[in-house]
C-alpha cells in the first residue's frame, strides 16, 4: 500500500519536542510528560466507541467465542501482553484472548520490521488459529494502515466477524475497514514516527479498557474485586484470602477454610460464606446464574 507518510498524525514533527536534544534531562522528561497528559484525553473523545466494543466483546464472549489481537511491532506486542494477562487476572482460559503479531513468536522479542508489509499472512494466521464467525477481531496499528492488520480485518469480515480497529490516525483504512473504529488521536510524537510513546500508551490503554470492560461484564468482578483471580504464587494465595475476606466481612481461618474446601475458587468461597452454601452447592449456584455472585446471592435470599 503506497501512502504519504508526511500525512499521518503518528508521524509528524512535534513543535513541543523539535529542541528536545538540546534541553537538560528535567526538560526534556517534561516535555514527554506533557505530551503523555494528552492521551487520557484523546482515550477520553472516544468512549462511547469503546462502550461499543466492550458491549460487543462481551457477547462474543458470553456466546463462547473468542477475542483475538492482530498486530505488528509494539502495538503486537500490547495486544499478547493484554491477552496473556487475562487467565491470572480474570480466570480465563487460554485460548480464549489470544494475541497474533506480525512475524510470530520471533517478533515479540526483536523487531521483524518487514513481517507487517505481508497481508496474506495476516489473514493465514487466523486461519491457522481456526477463526470463524463466532470470533471477535480487534486489529491494532498506530498508523491505522498496516498490511498484515489490514488482511486479518478483511479475512475476519469475510469469515461474517465483528471486527474492531485501534489506531492513532483519523480517517486510516482500518477505521474505514471495521466495524468499530478506535482512533485515539495523540498527535505527532516527542521523537518523530516514534509510535511505542504516545500512541502506544492509548492502545495500552484502550487494551486495558476492553478486556476488564468485557470480563466485569461477564461476572469475573464482584464489587471491584477480582473474583476469578487464579493462585499460581504466595502473592496470589494472599490475595485470595483477602478477596473473601473483603467480600464477606470473615476472619481471616473462615476465608481459608472455604477456599479450601473449593479448591482456591474465590467466587465459590465468597458465595459459600454470604448464603450460607456448601462448596457444592455454590458451585451449582454460580452455574445456574452463570458465574454473576449478585445473581446468585439474590437468588438464595429468594428461596
Amino acid at each position: 500500500m503506497s501512502i504519504n507518510l508526511h500525512r499521518l498524525v503518528t508521524e509528524g514533527r512535534n513543535i513541543a519536542s523539535e529542541n528536545i536534544d538540546q534541553l537538560s534531562t528535567a526538560e526534556m522528561l517534561k516535555v514527554i510528560n506533557d505530551e503523555d497528559k494528552k492521551v487520557a484525553l484523546a482515550v477520553e473523545a472516544i468512549l462511547p466507541e469503546i462502550t461499543q466494543a466492550v458491549e460487543a466483546i462481551t457477547a462474543t464472549l458470553t456466546q463462547g467465542g473468542r477475542l483475538i489481537y492482530s498486530g505488528a511491532g509494539t502495538s503486537g506486542r500490547l495486544g499478547i501482553l493484554d491477552a496473556s494477562e487475562c487467565p491470572p487476572t480474570f480466570g480465563t482460559s487460554p485460548e480464549q484472548v489470544i494475541g497474533l503479531i506480525a512475524g510470530g513468536h520471533r517478533a515479540i522479542l526483536q523487531a521483524v520490521e518487514n513481517a507487517e508489509d505481508n497481508e496474506e499472512q495476516g489473514a493465514k494466521d487466523l486461519q491457522d488459529i481456526h477463526f470463524t464467525a463466532q470470533d471477535i477481531l480487534v486489529g491494532i496499528a498506530a498508523s491505522g494502515r498496516t498490511p498484515y492488520v489490514l488482511g486479518a480485518l478483511a479475512w475476519a469480515k469475510q469469515c461474517g466477524a465483528v471486527t474492531i480497529a485501534i489506531s492513532c490516525n483519523a480517517q486510516s483504512p482500518m477505521a474505514d475497514c471495521a466495524d468499530i473504529a478506535l482512533s485515539a488521536v495523540v498527535g505527532p510524537e516527542v521523537v518523530t514516527g516514534s509510535s511505542r510513546l504516545k500512541a502506544g500508551t492509548a492502545q495500552k490503554m484502550i487494551l486495558n479498557m476492553l478486556t476488564t470492560g468485557a470480563m466485569i461484564r461477564s461476572g469475573k468482578v464482584f464489587g471491584n474485586l477480582m473474583v476469578d483471580v487464579e493462585a499460581t504464587n504466595q502473592k496470589l494465595i494472599q490475595r485470595q484470602k483477602n478477596i473473601v475476606m473483603d467480600a464477606t466481612g470473615c476472619q481471616a481461618e473462615d476465608a481459608e477454610a472455604a477456599l479450601s474446601a473449593c479448591n482456591g475458587q474465590c467466587k465459590t468461597a465468597i458465595l459459600m460464606i454470604l448464603a450460607n452454601l456448601t462448596a457444592e452447592e455454590a458451585k451449582r449456584r454460580l452455574t445456574q446464574h452463570k458465574g454473576f455472585i449478585r445473581s446468585a446471592l439474590a437468588s438464595s435470599e429468594n428461596k
